[in-house]
């Protein structure tokens, strides 16, 4: 029982970083009804990035929350860069289009990776702080663990909060029903997209960041996450994010 008790934590802490890039990629979806396939690589941004920031810094509490917090910002421009540079251009083409379009965006950025960081993966170990462990049940359990399983339900808090308090977000929630009517009250779509496709790409890559120092960054992350939060995606309903932080919870602990 105290085995089953500490692989159920365990998947709750994977299912937090699985969320995040999930809730990013239901975002976006929901608004834009773009499948991006390049969103895993958003997230491998994420940990390269972070990787680079967090090697520069003081390993002081922080200096590590300042690092992750920007990692998510740098990503979200990348994001609403992409989002400028190609995505407005194929918002009304066929789906099959925009798939070879985000999976020619992923051979892009693997191959940019490639020439930054180089092939070797990256790992960063866990602050002195954090590497600690609590007891549960007579096991010890990692604290970055159990960091993570409280950052998932935080973050799902902060989002609902943003869609559901403030103007921005009454204006996404009106794009995921009726995108044509949002135009015809004369809100400016293309920064509505643009301010939507860099949440989701900051999501991304705050979870990049958050699952480094649980692993490390490499060339075959985006593709390895990408299908996972597909399937939350979907299981959890599309433009969902209570759906979606449920569904990663189950395949999380089913992985776990």
């Amino acid at each position: 029982m105290d085995t089953i008790v500490l692989q159920l934590l365990t998947g709750l802490a994977s299912a937090s970083t699985l969320f995040l890039v999930a809730a990013g990629l239901t975002v976006i979806f929901g608004v834009t009804r773009v499948v991006n396939f390049s969103h895993g690589s958003l997230y491998m941004l994420g940990a390269f990035i972070a990787w680079s920031i967090l090697t520069r810094l003081p390993r002081e509490p922080e200096f590590f929350v300042l690092g992750i917090l920007a990692t998510a910002i740098v990503t979200a421009a990348i994001g609403a860069l992409l989002e400028v540079a190609l995505l407005r251009r194929i918002y009304r083409a066929p789906e099959l289009l925009q798939l070879l379009a985000t999976f020619g965006v992923v051979l892009v950025v693997q191959d940019a990776a490639l020439w930054l960081w180089g092939p070797v993966d990256l790992s960063l170990s866990r602050p002195r702080w954090l590497r600690g462990a609590i007891d549960v049940m007579g096991l010890r359990f990692p604290v970055y663990d159990a960091v993570l399983i409280v950052i998932g339900p935080a973050v799902l808090g902060l989002l609902l909060l943003l869609f559901h308090r403030t103007r921005w977000g009454l204006l996404v929630r009106a794009a995921t029903q009726d995108r044509d009517m949002v135009a015809a009250l004369g809100v400016d779509q293309r920064v509505l997209f643009t301010s939507v496709f860099a949440l989701g790409a900051g999501l991304a890559g705050l979870g990049g960041a958050l699952a480094l120092p649980q692993g490390s960054a490499n060339l075959n992350m985006d593709l390895a996450v990408i299908a996972d939060a597909f399937v939350v995606v979907v299981v959890g309903g599309m433009g969902s994010l209570g759906g979606a932080f449920l569904a990663a919870l189950l395949i999380g602990v089913l992985q776990a």
